[in-house]
């Protein structure tokens, strides 16, 4: 995506500056295109802000605990260790924010035009963003996903994982609703942080998809540190009280927490971007719908990561971001 012509402000407009987003503007910048990425959160998306590397840093810190109790059986001699919830969050942001402006220097650095803000498309190659609009040759949306909670009664009393990471106080007791990795992932980080934790899940195993002799042997692991499991259930409704919230479960069961988590899926980030007005062509759940090379039902909109919903991962944002801005 070389710069090839006058006619528009830009070569390459780009919405979303997460994984993908920011490797095609960069990678298309630094091959002399003029480029514009457009985010109205920050920088490094997701896995950056609300996803892989700080669920990193939570899933190390839940680890000490066991690894206090097991340092006595080696000749160590620990005090009572505490933990402060509010200390981790600060830490965590400390270096989340390190790396929003690595990501911001990256984009500066290869001739990016950062703009903060959301961006709407209103034609083909027309983007507003507030009152300003600006034309380009090409427009990338690279704006991932979302976390969805189920619309049950009391639903707004539940967080998603996205929230998790900058909760006030950290809950003695708490609901994780959901099967895949970051339930489970999540299940295991508030129990090593001190929590007393229910994992409720609609099957009758966690896991799907992955190893069965795994994931039995997880969950009997899970069983042993005394996280309670409540398998083929869903949650029918949730209600507040004084001490938080109560959950009835479609099994019959009633249960009694400080929070309740939802990590139940994601959909395709693509409301309110005005892409079908301008002739982009989404699917049921609201994914860009593109061909082989990325592109769009309008020819030069493209779209890369999960914002297509095609292989949600990271490595995966990044080379299809990279392939797009190679492509012309």
């Amino acid at each position: 995506m070389a710069n090839m012509t006058r006619e528009y402000d830009f070569d390459l407009i780009t919405i979303g500056a997460g994984s993908g987003g920011v490797r095609a503007s960069r990678v298309a910048a630094q091959y002399g295109a003029r480029v514009a990425i457009v985010e109205e959160r920050y920088l490094g998306g997701t896995c950056v802000n609300v996803g892989c590397i700080p669920k990193k840093l939570f899933v190390y810190a839940s680890e000490f605990s066991e690894a206090f109790e097991d340092a006595a059986g080696f000749g160590w001699t620990v005090a009572k260790p505490g933990f402060d919830w509010r200390k981790l969050i600060a830490n965590k942001n400390h270096e989340i924010e390190r790396l929003n402006g690595v990501y911001g220097k990256l984009l500066t650095d290869s001739g990016v035009r950062i703009i903060n803000g959301r961006a709407v498309v209103i034609e083909p190659h027309t983007v507003a963003i507030g009152n300003e609009r600006l034309t380009s040759r090409y427009i990338l949306v690279a704006t991932g996903g979302w976390p969805t909670i189920p619309e049950i009664p009391g639903a707004e009393l539940a967080i998603s994982s996205n929230e998790a990471f900058f909760l006030e106080r950290f809950p003695s007791r708490a609901i994780i609703v959901g099967g895949g990795y970051i339930g489970v992932e999540f299940a295991g980080i508030f129990h090593g942080l001190g929590a007393k934790v229910t994992l409720v899940h609609r099957g009758p195993l966690f896991l799907r998809g992955f190893d069965d002799d795994l994931r039995q042997a997880l969950a009997g692991e899970m069983r042993k540190r005394e996280i309670e499991l409540h398998f083929n259930s869903l949650v029918e409704k949730i209600e507040g009280n004084r001490a938080g919230v109560r959950v009835r479960l479609s099994d019959g069961a009633s249960l009694e927490a400080d929070l309740i988590m939802f990590a139940t899926g994601r959909a395709p980030n693509s409301h309110g971007l005005g892409l079908e007005q301008a002739g982009v062509a989404l699917d049921a759940k609201g994914a860009v719908m593109v061909d082989r090379y990325s592109c769009s039902s309008v020819p030069n909109v493209y779209a890369v990561g999960d914002v297509t919903n095609r292989r949600n991962l990271t490595p995966v944002a990044i080379a299809e971001g990279r392939a797009v801005a190679l492509q012309r």
